[in-house]
């Protein structure tokens, strides 16, 4: 699926370099469902931004097979001046989409009506939220990637956008950012904790949790 081979990020903030990766290797295990965890600020969101080529490495390869998506949850991808259709034709034809048919189904999903002719940077964080779901739902994908996606909309919306998404991963496989120990246990088999001291690989999801939980603890 995704393979990281030596792979090293950083970033300078205030002249102060930050070490996200250090060399890092590790293969994705294909057939599993895998959480990435952590502290806040250790670079989750950075390896999902990896993983999905919507950042580079500052050395190594990462190898990918198969169609990944972008990091659900993200919406920053989104052109804020142009209109929620258009948006969706752009991501369609990225991914060799049938325009047509991406555009109806997110409108059908999405429920935004005709704020999807309004410009992104006039849309809430929620309507947001809607429009990167729906899209990224419109789009069979191998993997998901998900970066700590949350339920939008009332109570109807919820339980569909559950089911949609229930019903794509019999056939995908998901990497997922949460701190949501329920999110954790319902959709992922194993997963990773990044720590200052390095990552680690925990094929047991609830020894990964109760790593997690310990880190947490001994910071409180």
């Amino acid at each position: 699926m995704i393979e990281l081979m030596n792979v090293s990020k950083s970033y300078s903030l205030k002249g102060i370099r930050k070490t996200i990766l250090n060399d890092f290797s590790f293969h994705f295990p294909k057939g599993k469902n895998i959480a990435i965890l952590g502290s806040n600020g250790v670079g989750k969101s950075t390896l999902m931004r990896l993983l999905a080529g919507a950042e580079q490495p500052d050395s190594g390869r990462i190898k990918r097979n198969g169609k990944i998506s972008w990091p659900l949850g993200f919406s920053g991808g989104f052109n804020g001046s142009m209109t929620g259709l258009e948006n969706i034709f752009f991501v369609s034809r990225i991914y060799g989409q049938n325009t047509k048919e991406i555009v109806r189904y997110v409108e059908a999903f999405s429920e935004l009506g005709k704020s999807l002719n309004l410009p992104i940077k006039t849309y809430s964080s929620g309507m947001k939220a809607r429009l990167a779901f729906g899209l990224s739902m419109a789009i069979d994908f191998d993997c998901y990637l998900i970066d700590e996606i949350t339920a939008v909309g009332d109570a109807k919306f919820k339980a569909k956008s559950k089911e949609v998404f229930s019903e794509k991963l019999k056939d995908s496989q998901i990497i997922m950012i949460s701190h949501s120990n329920e999110q954790i246990r319902t959709y992922c088999d194993c997963g990773i904790l990044i720590k200052k001291e390095g990552i680690v690989f925990f094929d047991d999801i609830e020894a990964l949790i109760s790593a997690q939980n310990r880190i947490k603890n001994k910071g409180s």
